[in-house]
């Protein structure tokens, strides 16, 4: 009579569970962390580094002379604060537009003596000539040189204006003009100065006058 094979039962659950533990345990020795290497044989890094303690050369002091040289060739603090200002032209450029201006000026009244033969050379221009320019333009303002039987056009804000450029022109050029200079525009500045005062004083009554009531009508 023959043997009755026999059968082994083999739990699965427990040769897997056997199997996940010898996997986590491989993965742990692998994943552990090497030693770090020496601080000697680390290579320096590429990016910035504070550096400590490290010794700086000191300014060189320039003298004073060289230094007032450099401020003084430095523009005004007012200067370099006004936005849009064009610079200053040169000496050398400011000679030569003079030299270009006469000889200009020069031509032209060369060709206007050819077509005029009775015209004589024209004098220079003086400060005397720019404060009759001043003068004449504040008197047309006012109302002077209208013709007969026109009533005269004013411009009093323009004519205040021009009034005041003289007083700017008298106070700017103060200590820096000759006596008959002096004279001319002090005198020009009087006249005008009255003739404005008269002018106003004669407006301000015909604000305030109330006009005359009208004509009492025919019954």
């Amino acid at each position: 009579m023959s043997e009755t094979p026999k059968f082994e039962v083999i739990d699965r659950r427990k040769l897997k569970k056997q199997e996940e533990e010898q996997s986590e345990q491989s993965t742990t020795v692998e994943s552990a962390p090497q030693p770090a290497a020496p601080a000697e044989q680390a290579a320096p890094s590429a990016g910035p580094h504070l550096v400590v303690n490290e010794s700086r050369p000191e300014p060189v002091q320039q003298p004073v002379q060289q230094q007032a040289q450099q401020q003084a060739q430095q523009p005004p603090v007012e200067a370099q604060k006004e936005p849009g200002m064009p610079p200053a032209p040169t000496a050398e450029e400011s000679h030569e537009q003079r030299t270009a201006y006469d000889a200009s000026a020069q031509r032209l009244e060369d060709i206007l003596r050819a077509q005029n033969p009775g015209m004589g050379k024209q004098p220079a221009i003086s400060f005397e000539h720019l404060v009759q320019q001043f003068y004449v333009s504040a008197m047309i303002q006012m109302g002077a040189g209208a013709q007969e039987g026109q009533r005269p056009q004013i411009d009093i804000l323009g004519a205040r204006n021009t009034i005041d450029l003289l007083g700017v022109l008298a106070e700017k050029t103060k200590g820096n003009l000759t006596e008959a200079e002096d004279r001319t525009l002090q005198s020009v500045l009087f006249e005008v100065r009255m003739a404005f005062l008269d002018l106003t004083s004669m407006i301000n009554m015909q604000s305030v006058t109330p006009p005359p009531p009208p004509p009492p009508g025919k019954r």
